[in-house]
């Protein structure tokens, strides 16, 4: 799952890619690096990060869901409205990729058991503004695989049948907290089919000497084979081609 993050503030790429003919060029360069699906969003979810309005977000994301759909893109639309999630699969998006699994927009899974699409729900504890007060746990895999397991229940009830789990790497999690569920993938993968998210993320940053972001690649696609070896459903990266490049050679040694 290839980023693209069609905003002005994201922490690795923010303002990179932020007009509809931007985005829509890099969206191709990421499917011709090996993106399975090019997940588009337009809400930056970093630490701190202010929520924008659903105008805004829409306008953001649904045209370059929509050209990228007609160019043969497989999209996933990153978001934690309802409203958007139904605009940008009405636009050709095949899967929903909710932050906040279901929280954020009450609305959320009855909207997708309506799509009938795909749906990725992921632990959430509250908004970008709030959240990293919200990283106190007692046995972090434990709580974390207890509240995913209630999404789930919750999917369940409201009819979404196709869902992957995401344990929120960086999303209320201290490092060591992101580490702990990392090292954890097994115990989750009982809940179901799990998405992995940890591209250059700050605990990266910090366990390489507090390098930026755009130099942390190499150890996202280290995290990338260990999810490859532990069977996960995807990872969502913002360099495709050396997460695409490292599974292939992982495949060749697998025979």
């Amino acid at each position: 799952m290839g980023v693209l993050n069609v905003t002005p503030d994201s922490f690795s790429d923010g303002g990179e890619h932020d007009t509809v003919d931007t985005a829509i060029a890099y969206g191709l360069g990421l499917r011709a690096h090996g993106a399975d699906l090019v997940d588009v969003g337009g809400e930056s979810t970093r630490p701190g990060a202010q929520r924008v309005s659903f105008e805004e977000e829409r306008d953001r994301v649904v045209p370059v869901v929509s050209a990228l759909s007609q160019e043969g893109v497989r999209c996933s639309v990153d978001t934690m409205r309802a409203a958007v999630a139904a605009l940008a699969v009405e636009a050709g998006a095949e899967v929903v990729n909710d932050v906040s699994g279901g929280l954020a927009d009450p609305a959320m899974l009855e909207t997708v058991a309506g799509l009938g699409v795909t749906y990725v729900a992921m632990h959430w504890r509250g908004h970008s503004a709030e959240m990293q007060a919200k990283a106190v746990y007692a046995d972090v895999v434990a709580e974390v695989r207890d509240e995913l397991a209630a999404r789930l229940d919750a999917c369940s009830a409201a009819g979404v049948s196709d869902v992957v789990v995401d344990p929120g790497i960086g999303f209320a999690k201290t490092a060591e907290h992101n580490w702990a569920l990392l090292r954890a993938v097994d115990r989750l993968k009982s809940l179901g089919p799990v998405l992995l998210g940890s591209s250059r993320k700050a605990f990266l940053g910090a366990l390489l000497d507090g390098r930026e972001p755009a130099g942390r690649d190499a150890a996202t696609t280290a995290l990338t084979v260990l999810a490859g070896q532990q069977g996960c459903w995807g990872v969502r990266v913002h360099d495709v081609q050396g997460s695409a490049d490292a599974l292939r050679v992982l495949e060749k040694l697998r025979g």
